[in-house]
């Protein structure tokens, strides 16, 4: 059985280790439109701070796909799918032939509708190369601008700032992370953020980039100006849909598939950031790691069904622990939420409680209680006699 798989990413390179975990005489070949091979998207941001050398930025050393017999082409982008004839076409115009297709082309950076988004000192953050770019752009362009107070964007802050540029932070919602944070624990990481002398404005929606031919500064809806030598667009990114829909695949906000993770085409499967499963884009890393083990055992035919994946973060922002799992802003009266602040020691804790059980916790500037907390989301205990005390110091969860 051959399987070609499209992308090389996290899901792409899962997918394929899982394939010959389970199967050593499956033919297993990855193609993709990056010249690098697989480096965790994390990595990229501690390369660009330089606290990563070049070679320990990818996930496994060179030879390790030779000895797993998976054939990797890198360079080589996948131009057309033709699944009537079960063949890729890549962008060299060779046809190769398949019997089971993986698509895991994750997502691109999304620009915003930002005028001047075209000129010289414009960034985004998505690939090594893009890393490239900025770090010698900015050798001699020391003030920054990043737009969007998401993961990325405060990430990419740090390590700009760990770099020396002068770096400011605008995002257009009123509080940084909305689908990590609470208003209180997002209050809380801006003035730690500002104190590691990176400034954040909230509440701005960009419209114009400044500059004859470069950048020289941001200017927002209602006239606000800010000066800056070059701006990185961390505003989010989108489903990397493009191959699926010239093939005529099922696509919505992302490549639909089933619980099967099938398209709309039995012998294509997908997973990672370009999927949309029961109406859901999930785009997280926890997800991509589960659909794609599942994507390769149901190449393999072992009926696995994906049933979603609890949003689950557990990262530093800005050298900050941070941890945000299930519902963390509910919307209606039948959720409860206990919280936990020690802002002079950085530390913002919040359970979210419906019907006795926990569904929801936010962990800012500490990792005590998150395995156990965390145990007790996915185990759905009854917490009622003891969600009062959850968050002491020294509870004993031991007794739920």
């Amino acid at each position: 059985m051959r399987v070609i798989i499209v992308g090389n990413g996290l899901a792409g390179t899962i997918a394929a280790k899982t394939l010959r975990e389970q199967d050593k005489q499956v033919e297993v070949e990855i193609f993709s439109e990056e010249k690098y091979h697989y480096y965790p998207r994390p990595n990229l941001i501690e390369f660009l701070a330089g606290r990563l050398p070049l070679e320990k930025t990818f996930a496994f050393p060179e030879e390790w796909y030779g000895k797993q017999s998976i054939n990797i082409h890198l360079a080589q982008q996948v131009a057309k799918l033709l699944p009537d004839s079960k063949e890729v076409e890549t962008s060299g115009g060779k046809r190769e032939k398949f019997d089971f297709l993986l698509l895991a082309t994750g997502s691109k950076a999304f620009i915003p509708p930002i005028k001047g988004a075209e000129k010289q000192g414009v960034f985004t953050l998505r690939t090594l190369d893009d890393a490239f770019e900025i770090m010698e752009y900015i050798e001699n362009h020391q003030r920054v601008v990043v737009i969007g107070g998401g993961l990325l964007g405060l990430e990419t802050a740090r390590a700009l700032k760990t770099r020396g540029a002068e770096v400011e932070v605008v995002e257009f919602f009123n509080q940084l992370l909305p689908r990590q944070l609470d208003v209180q624990g997002a209050e809380l990481l801006k003035h730690q953020i500002e104190k590691m002398g990176i400034n954040v404005q909230l509440g701005l929606a960009s419209e114009e980039i400044i500059g004859k031919d470069t950048v020289k500064g941001l200017r927002f809806k209602g006239g606000k100006e800010i000066d800056t030598e070059a701006a990185v667009v961390a505003a989010g990114v989108r489903a990397d849909i493009r191959l699926a829909q010239e093939a005529g695949l099922e696509t919505e906000k992302g490549l639909i598939v089933n619980d099967s993770l099938q398209t709309s085409v039995p012998e294509i499967l997908a997973a990672g950031d370009v999927i949309q499963h029961a109406g859901r884009v999930y785009g997280i890393i926890p997800a991509s790691f589960n659909q794609a083990r599942i994507a390769a055992h149901n190449i393999l035919g072992h009926g696995q069904k994906y049933e979603g994946t609890i949003p689950y973060n557990t990262l530093k922002v800005v050298g900050i622990d941070l941890t945000s799992v299930g519902v963390v802003n509910p919307e209606d009266e039948s959720y409860e939420e206990l919280r936990l602040e020690r802002a002079e020691q950085g530390i913002y804790k919040k359970i979210v409680v419906q019907d006795g059980k926990i569904v929801g916790l936010i962990s800012l500037g500490t990792k005590k209680g998150v395995n156990e907390i965390s145990r007790l989301i996915s185990d759905k205990k009854n917490v009622e006699k003891w969600k009062e005390s959850l968050l002491d110091e020294d509870f004993d969860y031991s007794v739920v």
